[in-house]
């Protein structure tokens, strides 16, 4: 049976080969992120694309995203599943970064995803559950070095989202929390420096990362299986545990890690 699916961050990298998936799937979308022009080139790679609705708006710009998800909740009547995968990165030190950059990263990254999901859980409880998904990061588990505001920011995704799925479970709404950790995208282009301008370059472990392709396919099974939470990505997914079991010796090596 068809689900009503609505992905943020749909214009690139993961949240476009999400498009590509639960297109694929045989699923109604709607995809919204700030690039309209990007947006209605995705929609163009789906065959038949009809059932593919273009919804562009810039997550930072809190006050009018409750609107904004009133219009998705009127394309199709309702919203099944909300991939929240719209987001921006960070590449500066704290001691330099501008105050003004790092509330833009929270205003992004952790208000955008909580009023959107607050704005549709009403509905999807009207029709008889629903689930949310979250895109954090490995770095919403443990913070490195030039990412302070991001991992803030994914951090308190974790908390925020955790305390809501113990609040809706008996009301059939499942919340996963996805984390990924590098993955070949333009996340690290498009990180934020200290002065709130982007990078503009490539992170090496980026490049060297995942594909989307393939984090997209890990999270469509996650979400499908129901899970909590997820770790996807190569052997820095296994930064996670050693933080846990071996925090002394997970500080060191992040202290010594390249990672940019």
């Amino acid at each position: 049976m068809s689900k009503i699916v609505w992905i943020t961050g749909a214009s690139s990298g993961i949240g476009e080969a999400l498009v590509y998936k639960y297109f694929k799937a045989g699923d109604k979308l709607i995809i919204s992120a700030r690039n309209r022009d990007e947006l209605f080139r995705v929609k163009s790679n789906c065959q038949n694309s009809f059932n593919v609705h273009v919804l562009p708006f810039d997550l930072s710009e809190t006050k009018s995203l409750k609107s904004k998800a009133e219009d998705a909740i009127r394309i199709f009547g309702k919203i099944d599943l909300l991939i929240n995968s719209g987001g921006v990165s960070q590449r500066g030190l704290a001691l330099e970064t501008d105050l003004s950059t790092e509330q833009l990263i929270m205003k992004t990254n952790f208000w955008g995803t909580v009023i959107l999901s607050k704005a549709v859980l009403p509905v999807m409880i009207a029709n008889g559950g629903g689930q949310i998904v979250v895109v954090s990061s490995l770095v919403g588990k443990f913070g490195t070095k030039l990412r302070s505001a991001y991992s803030a920011s994914k951090h308190a995704l974790h908390g925020y989202f955790d305390s809501l799925r113990s609040e809706v479970f008996d009301k059939n709404i499942d919340i996963t929390i996805v984390c990924p950790g590098f993955i070949k995208t333009n996340v690290s282009i498009n990180a934020l420096t200290a002065t709130g301008k982007s990078q503009g370059t490539m992170d090496d472990a980026q490049a060297n990362g995942m594909t989307a392709e393939a984090c997209a396919m890990e999270i469509v099974k996650a979400v499908s299986a129901k899970k909590e939470e997820v770790y996807i990505g190569g052997k820095e997914t296994k930064a996670v545990l050693l933080k846990r079991f071996f925090p002394r010796i997970f500080s060191k090596k992040v202290r010594e890690a390249k990672v940019t």
